[in-house]
């Protein structure tokens, strides 16, 4: 493929396809908010020189030790997780600390997933991360890059 000299290289699907990979990161100990900043540039594929935004070239990423995530100030005790359940007067709300007990998981993919543009490609993306409570993970076949953040 011929280039110009000082002209942007747009990226294909292939080539995005082809240059897909997958990273392990450690969550033991870091921030939520910035954490979760670092893995939506991964999986939007902001990380690379190749990146074109309407193609989707971000890597995948398996997060463990989900449940060591931490966050500043006072949002350990006044943070709130709302959902709805479609009911009249169906309004649930779930304290930080609850749910870090129940679901740690959610916390980091929840975090993750505010910071992800909502279209359709945005959507796509978002299926290639995978977060894990613990230290163990069932993604070895991904041959995962072990990366720290």
């Amino acid at each position: 493929m011929a280039q110009k000299k000082n002209s942007t290289l747009l990226l294909t699907k292939e080539e995005a396809l082809a240059s897909r990979g997958w990273i392990l990161l450690d969550a033991t100990g870091k921030t939520l908010g910035r954490f979760a900043a670092e893995v939506a540039l991964v999986l939007r594929g902001k990380h690379k020189p190749t990146f074109t935004p309407h193609v989707d070239s971000g890597d995948g990423v398996i997060i463990i030790n989900a449940d060591k995530i931490e966050v500043t100030g006072a949002k350990e005790a006044r943070k709130v997780y709302r959902h709805y359940t479609g009911h009249i007067g169906g309004l649930r709300e779930t304290p930080y600390r609850v749910m870090k007990a129940r679901k740690p998981e959610y916390i980091l993919t929840h975090a993750v997933k505010g910071m992800m543009p909502k279209t359709k490609l945005g959507k796509a993306q978002l299926t290639r991360l995978r977060v894990f409570a613990g230290a163990e993970h069932h993604m070895e076949a991904q041959k995962p890059i072990k990366v720290s953040v």
